[in-house]
């Protein structure tokens, strides 16, 4: 029987000096640890490490939990090896995403990190899902924790298992909607450490922390897609150039398979997300769920905003697929610059 009462608690590293907690989807670790700029930077040298205990994870086992979650999602996931990543979608009947999974398999068990809260309903899900498989799902949010760190290698054998981030890889037999080279999530490394949650600070020691405002300036900058930011209840993979990671295009049918295979074969997505760069001359920015407007006409909607450290104020946003490619446009009163992730 899944467990689906669990609650994520607060993370011990709200502790450590500086430490300022995060709101929203980000509530429970902290935001910064009193310098964000420094900690973007300590984040691109390598150095530092991330508190995502407020994550969810889900493990499934069994010997049938591959092809099984193969047959359900978005990504070709049944011959994945022990140590191996990768990502995948759980999408609704209509093709509209409900799930993002990161999901790394240790030879036993796939382990699945997931956005903070989560965890209780994709348990729910999978296990209305089992029938007469051989499979085991559990939600472990409350033993296990995540660790972000600026690292794209996989974990060796007696290490904490990693899931590392293909972003922003063509992955399998797949589409891009954005840039295929030069994309600026090339230099961006990644990965998600899971380790038990009596061991977090022990597994940090005493390498310096960045907040999640760091991460996310970073995340931002690479064009990454996020659950529950870029995504809305009307999301399909596409919009958000979700397709070169985490679709596999020709893997046989699955939930909402036909809305990916429809939109790519036949048309384009009726939104596109955009990279934004806001004007920062004010003191404030807008924040993320503003809507854009361009003539005074609303277009879309800001998704994320952040700070970065060299860029200053940026943001990822969804708008309408027509709009001009060369407009500027405008949330809160202050106007943002487009660059053009997906085609439209």
């Amino acid at each position: 029987m899944t467990d689906t009462t669990t609650t994520t608690p607060t993370s011990p590293l709200l502790a450590r000096p500086g430490a300022v907690a995060g709101e929203g989807a980000d509530a429970g670790v902290a935001a910064h640890y009193g310098d964000p700029g420094r900690e973007q930077r300590l984040l691109e040298e390598g150095l530092a490490v991330v508190d995502l205990s407020h994550r969810g994870i889900v493990r499934v086992g069994g010997p049938d939990r591959l092809t099984w979650l193969h047959s359900m999602t978005s990504q070709h996931l049944s011959g994945l090896a022990p140590r191996q990543s990768a990502e995948s979608l759980v999408l609704s009947p209509k093709g509209h995403v409900e799930h993002a999974l990161h999901v790394v398999d240790d030879g036993e068990a796939a382990w699945i990190t997931v956005e903070p809260g989560t965890a209780p309903a994709l348990a729910a899900w999978l296990d209305s899902m089992r029938f007469m498989l051989r499979v085991e799902v559990t939600d472990v949010t409350d033993a296990y924790a995540v660790l972000g760190e600026p690292l794209s290698a996989a974990s060796a054998e007696g290490e904490c298992l990693a899931w590392v981030d293909p972003w922003p890889a063509l992955v399998g037999d797949t589409a891009a909607y954005g840039p295929e080279t030069g994309h600026p999530g090339e230099s961006r490394r990644w990965r998600e450490l899971v380790v038990p949650r009596a061991d977090l600070e022990a597994a940090v020691g005493d390498r310096p922390l960045a907040g999640t405002w760091a991460a996310e300036a970073l995340r931002v900058a690479a064009w990454r897609p996020r659950l529950g930011f870029e995504t809305d209840h009307r999301t399909i993979a596409h919009e958000v150039d979700w397709l070169r990671t985490a679709v596999h295009l020709h893997k046989g049918c699955y939930r909402g398979q036909e809305t990916i295979a429809r939109v790519h074969n036949l048309g384009r997505p009726p939104r596109r997300i955009v990279f934004l760069h806001l004007d920062g001359s004010g003191h404030l920015l807008p924040g993320a769920g503003s809507p854009l407007t361009l003539d005074g006409r609303e277009v879309g909607r800001l998704t994320s905003v952040a700070r970065h450290h060299v860029d200053g104020p940026i943001a990822l946003a969804v708008v309408k697929r027509n709009i001009p490619v060369d407009a500027d446009l405008v949330a809160e009163g202050v106007a943002g610059a487009q660059t053009v992730i997906v085609t439209p």
